[in-house]
């Protein structure tokens, strides 16, 4: 899927992310969304090789498990780029979109390949 798709679809995502979680998320419009979806494929493309690399023992002994550590930390190095119109209440709330939007892509990207 390219980059500007993957964009859309998390940009959709964190709309929706926050409607139905208001106290756990905080998106102010679906430009902010969009920016903050194209921020998170560039910090994914540029800043998470190297943060897996250093995570690869953790990684390799929670058996891939602590990716989601590194994904919901992505979101939340996302969220202090963006500023204060694309927000998290905390950590687990970052930790909970991480994984929605794991599941997302991977059904958007199954579905695309067909």
């Amino acid at each position: 899927m390219s980059f500007w798709r993957r964009a859309l679809v998390n940009a959709v995502v964190f709309v929706s992310a926050a409607g139905f979680f208001p106290q756990a998320f905080h998106v102010s419009s679906i430009w902010i969304s969009l920016l903050a979806a194209v921020i998170l494929g560039l910090l994914n493309m540029f800043v998470k090789p190297i943060l897996l690399l250093f995570s690869l023992p953790i990684t390799f002994m929670t058996l891939g498990l602590f990716y989601f550590v590194i994904n919901g930390f992505m979101l939340e190095l996302t969220s202090y780029l963006v500023g204060s119109s694309f927000a998290f209440a905390n950590f687990g709330a970052a930790f909970l979109l991480a994984l929605v939007l794991s599941l997302v892509n991977i059904v958007i990207t199954n579905y695309l390949k067909r």
